[in-house]
């Protein structure tokens, strides 16, 4: 087995790595320590759920953390906020062409049971034209609109707040997905007025794999998706009307999110250099351009990710070479994300390399080395 340091991971918009040292730690030491009966799992009188909130609630740039709901991932969260919210038949959701399978899979349950879908489709690097958003708000009068923040497939950042607030104007709910933008840019879910927003904890906040959650507005009560113990309330035959007990069935994953709560505080002691990594993320873009790939130019704010294609050379075979001779970790395929694919006419989607904060200029150039590399065996140089 290689040593995992001799990697080039640049797949951080699928999971983060590496994680600071202190998450691994924090998670040790909760699955060291020995569970309370109270906390179901918990070390001492100490809530890390509790705590957790208070520290998202920040970051999510809302003023009552015990609206934020906490579970496994951002898709438990879409799930809860999607099937759980209040509709009927003949209803219309309006949402994109950008959204992960998170989103659209969920939804086409719905559609089995009379629930009527609207896709806005998107410009070619995944961003929605503001003004088709506001017909269609006009023409289907939806009672839900979802959308993504970021593409996870082009890195391409929407207008969060005036497509919300094209939203309400129509009086229309909206769920936001955070879950490529949270730790990485500034979410004001308040100041926005967004009523639900998915997020997952894995990415950009460095915490770790089980970890994410559903922030609800107090104006708006889901129906929950997971029913079970809650610890207190005991003898209710239904879940308890009070957030966060409302969404959250069952024992929490804790040690995750004791990993959590490190990353958090330590992300709050290290800020985050963005231009640091903008430049190696534009170098790694026009290093690309120079090689001859296809890559998506987007416009605006972005994710640190670059999706592109080697002419020539399919992506999934791409991708399995800089794995298998090169070292590099990155994604390749669909990205879970069917509908922009086919806006962008790709049918076998696209390579993707996505930053984080620990990625090294070494590290672009040698990706942009391996990349090279295929270029001239694709062309028989």
């Amino acid at each position: 087995m290689k040593d995992c340091r001799n990697y080039i991971y640049l797949n951080n918009a699928a999971t983060s790595w590496p994680k600071p040292d202190c998450v691994a730690e924090a998670v040790r030491q909760a699955l060291l320590s020995m569970p309370e009966e109270g906390n179901r799992g918990g070390m001492g009188a100490f809530d890390v759920m509790e705590a957790v909130r208070k520290e998202l609630a920040l970051w999510l740039g809302v003023s009552e953390p015990e609206q934020i709901a906490l579970g496994c991932n951002a898709t438990w969260g879409l799930n809860q906020g999607i099937l759980g919210f209040p509709l009927a038949p003949g209803d219309w959701i309006l949402t994109t062409c950008a959204e992960h399978n998170a989103v659209l899979r969920p939804l086409y349950r719905l559609q089995q049971q009379g629930i009527l879908v609207k896709l806005v489709h998107t410009r070619p690097a995944g961003q929605v034209d503001v003004h088709q958003w506001e017909t269609a708000l006009q023409k289907f009068h939806p009672k839900l609109c979802i959308f993504t923040h970021a593409s996870n497939v082009t890195g391409a950042v929407q207008d969060a707040k005036t497509l919300t607030a094209l939203a309400k104007k129509y009086g229309v709910r909206v769920l936001l997905d955070v879950s490529q933008t949270l730790g990485w840019i500034p979410v004001e879910l308040e100041k926005w007025g967004v009523d639900m927003a998915a997020f997952t904890g894995h990415k950009y906040l460095l915490g770790p794999q089980g970890t994410g959650g559903l922030y609800v507005s107090k104006e708006l009560t889901l129906t929950p998706q997971l029913l079970g113990g809650t610890g207190i309330y005991s003898n209710l035959e239904d879940m308890p009307e009070e957030m966060p007990l409302h969404l959250e069935a069952g024992t929490g994953n804790e040690p995750a999110f004791h990993g959590l709560l490190a990353a958090l505080n330590w992300s709050r002691s290290n800020p985050l250099d963005k231009r640091a990594v903008a430049t190696r993320l534009e170098t790694l873009r026009q290093g690309l351009l120079k090689l001859g790939c296809q890559v998506w130019k987007l416009e605006g704010e972005t994710t640190p990710v670059v999706s592109f294609n080697i002419p020539g050379m399919s992506p999934g075979e791409a991708g399995y070479l800089l794995r298998e001779s090169y070292d590099i970790i990155c994604r390749s395929g669909l990205h879970c994300a069917p509908k922009l694919m086919e806006d962008l006419e790709l049918k076998e989607g696209t390579l993707r390399f996505s930053l984080s904060r620990f990625t090294t200029e070494k590290e672009v150039e040698n990706a942009l080395g391996a990349v090279k590399d295929l270029v001239e065996n694709a062309y028989g140089i």
